[in-house]
């Protein structure tokens, strides 16, 4: 067990590194604005009171990249079942149809201001009878020239909380509360350091991925068996590849939907090359649909009386003593409850284990040089048109 809401079972060997113990006590009194937004100490550029008029919209769209627009998703896909607001969210150059009778809050995410995706799709669907907040550096930039015209709200991203690291500071907290959510339930840092397990559970789990990268296994497979944490999986895939692919290492993370990928990638994962290890990520449902006994064959007697989560639960179940014998790595996540608590341990703990991997690395966290390179050729060719 992590915490009341989280059970965590780690990778079989137990590893102990002093270095990565060092390290995290090291993160942990640093005056990081990363550390800090994982509590309640953290300042936002906004007050509750300069939002509260936003929060009367039913229908809101959040424009954002990458780490500008995944944290939030995440939280909305998770906790889907609290929020009564409809969001959407343009993450990606795709068409899509919004009805012209309704004004939406527009919710404008880009840390840089200049980021190409957000200023073209901003430009395509705002109207003129939307309301508009940008989240964005407190610089001159293409988006905030646009916020001015608008005469949208602005609120300042933190210059020292990269995207991908920013899902509880403005960038997520200001959409959870637009959600109705708490926002200081997402912080739990502080709660997760009095728990010897917690601390004690992340060194060691570090100290195994360390290990066995050093053994080729660099790539990541998240067997992921609950469909609303599909947007967290792939914050989290994020992450780890834009923090920790520098420097001809890295870390691939590989999200695998399950018990679909049984039928199509189980048999590469079982008896293919043996370069992966893997983390289960799966929740309970106590309102799961029951099997109708009626229509079951005689050959399928061991189905009645099940459920769809008892099925499930056997397959994850079946599937972790197959890797066992096989001696596969392997390290599982099962959420006991679905509330904000969860989710800010969720986010604490990865953004800690992102960080602590990259130092064991001898890799700088917080940058992305390479990135740059597609955003300059890009706009070459679309000068040269």
């Amino acid at each position: 067990m992590l915490t009341k809401n989280i059970f965590f079972k780690n990778f079989k060997r137990k590893k102990y590194n002093r270095n990565i113990r060092k390290h995290l006590k090291q993160l942990i009194v640093s005056n990081s604005e990363v550390i800090k937004s994982l509590t309640n100490n953290y300042d936002y550029s906004y007050t509750k009171q300069k939002i509260k008029k936003f929060k009367k919209f039913k229908d809101v769209r959040i424009f954002g990249m990458g780490g500008s627009s995944l944290g939030a998703n995440a939280i909305y896909d998770f906790l889907r079942f609290k929020i009564k607001k409809n969001f959407n969210f343009l993450s990606n150059l795709n068409k899509r149809k919004f009805s012209s009778k309704k004004s939406y809050l527009n919710l404008i995410i880009s840390k840089s201001g200049n980021t190409l995706e957000t200023i073209v799709n901003s430009n395509i669907y705002i109207s003129k009878k939307d309301k508009n907040i940008l989240v964005s550096e407190n610089k001159l930039s293409d988006l905030r020239n646009l916020a001015l015209k608008l005469k949208s709200e602005i609120i300042d991203h933190n210059n020292f909380i990269g995207g991908r690291y920013s899902v509880l500071s403005e960038v997520g907290m200001l959409p959870a509360e637009l959600m109705g959510l708490s926002e200081k339930k997402f912080k739990q840092l502080n709660n997760l350091l009095k728990n010897k397990l917690f601390f004690n559970s992340i060194i060691n789990n570090v100290a195994n991925i360390i290990e066995l990268v050093k053994k080729k296994k660099s790539n990541a497979v998240i067997l992921n068996y609950d469909e609303s944490l599909d947007n967290f999986l792939k914050w989290y895939q994020q992450l780890v590849a834009e923090s920790i692919g520098k420097k001809g290492k890295g870390i691939f993370p590989i999200i695998s939907t399950m018990p679909k990928d049984n039928h199509s990638l189980m048999q590469l994962y079982l008896d293919g090359q043996k370069n992966n290890f893997y983390t289960f990520f799966y929740s309970g449902d106590k309102l799961s649909p029951k099997i109708n006994r009626e229509m079951i064959a005689k050959s399928q007697n061991f189905l009645i009386n099940k459920s769809l989560q008892n099925v499930l639960d056997s397959q994850i179940l079946a599937t972790k003593r197959v890797f066992e014998k096989k001696n596969i790595p392997f390290r599982s996540f099962f959420l006991k409850s679905r509330k904000e608590e969860t989710l800010g341990e969720l986010f604490a703990f990865f953004i800690i284990e992102t960080i602590l991997i990259a130092k064991s690395l001898k890799i700088n966290p917080y940058d992305q040089p390479s990135v740059e390179l597609i955003k300059k050729e890009t706009s070459k060719i679309l000068t040269s048109y």
